[in-house]
């Protein structure tokens, strides 16, 4: 029952996001909601100007329709499927306003920084909250180990610092034709595999229905991307992935499974601190995918390898947590 259940919800949220899509694109277009590039960026993606964004719309709706009428199939939605709604919308929903502000405003930089943190912050407190009023638990365990401890009411400084941290981290690695598409549908199918292992059932099937979105928008946003999920679909798919890690206790094996979200960001700090300190960048342009566009990678090859890369850290992650 339940495989057919998981099988179900893919082809769901798959065929939800295909089917919003030709409709969807052209009123963007109409609409005139079109991506700006930044000057500083590589000049290659000059040409992607004017290229509808804010698609996360059409993620979302897929997420929230397939998740509510699948679970209901299988059993009445519990907190944790609640939970997993309100992070995702509501980092979408702060995502969609910073696009709102770039594309129909016209202010280049959407939100500012000190905004959207305290959005995020917000959004982490609500679901800190609800959290603690069901008395799930605060211990964290070190893969590999036997070792784990307690944080007590200090998890709410780590709820925070893992939804801000990797709605951040993989709003980041959004930056070409396909590349967050296809490592967010590996890194969540992966986790719909161990929240399966672990017989949780609702998360499961959540994992599955954003795999399915996403890989419906990968259709439509592969290269040549017709259309973007901006911020509205990259923040809620990092705040999305954090919750998951957290409900399931395998916060540390975010780490793993998301190793191309990890290393995207980690480009960026420590080019940020090697230029400040030294006044020499480590990479040609971070975060790291547009250091090997500039050394000459083809895009396409770049977004293939980074998809391996996350294929790999996927595979390393159920492994550790399953068979060792």
């Amino acid at each position: 029952m339940m495989e057919k259940v998981i099988f179900f919800t893919i082809i769901m949220a798959f065929l939800v996001t295909v089917l919003l899509s030709p409709i969807f694109i052209p009123f963007l277009r109409r609409l005139k909601f079109g991506q700006s590039i930044r000057e500083e960026g590589p000049k290659s993606h000059l040409k992607k100007s004017g290229t509808p964004t804010m698609g996360g719309i059409m993620i979302l709706l897929s997420i929230a329709i397939t998740t509510l009428v699948m679970t209901g199939k299988f059993s009445e939605p519990t907190v944790k499927t609640y939970l997993l709604l309100l992070v995702t919308l509501g980092f979408g929903l702060l995502g969609f306003l910073d696009d709102f502000i770039k594309v129909a405003l016209k202010r280049n930089l959407g939100l500012t920084s000190k905004q959207k943190l305290l959005g995020q912050i917000i959004i982490s407190l609500i679901f800190y909250f609800v959290f603690q009023q069901n008395d799930f638990s605060t211990v964290i365990s070190i893969p590999l180990t036997n070792i784990s401890f307690d944080l007590g009411w200090m998890y709410a400084l780590f709820i925070i610092f893992w939804l801000v941290g990797f709605s951040n981290a993989v709003n980041l690695t959004d930056g070409l034709d396909g590349l967050l598409s296809g490592t967010a549908a590996i890194a969540f199918g992966a986790f719909a595999v161990l929240a399966w292992s672990l017989s949780q059932f609702e998360i499961a099937i959540f994992s599955v229905a954003v795999a399915g979105a996403v890989l419906g928008f990968l259709v439509f946003n592969a290269h040549p991307a017709k259309v973007f999920m901006g911020d509205t679909g990259s923040l809620a798919l990092g705040g999305a992935i954090a919750t998951i890690a957290i409900l399931t206790k395998l916060e540390i094996i975010l780490l793993i499974i998301g190793g191309v979200f990890v290393i995207e960001t980690l480009s960026v700090i420590l080019q940020v601190i090697s230029f400040k300190t030294t006044g020499k960048r480590i990479f040609k342009m971070s975060p790291l995918h547009h250091h090997y566009e500039l050394v000459g990678w083809s895009e396409w090859r770049v977004v293939v390898t980074f998809w391996t890369v996350g294929l790999l850290c996927a595979i390393l992650g159920i492994y550790i947590e399953v068979w060792m």
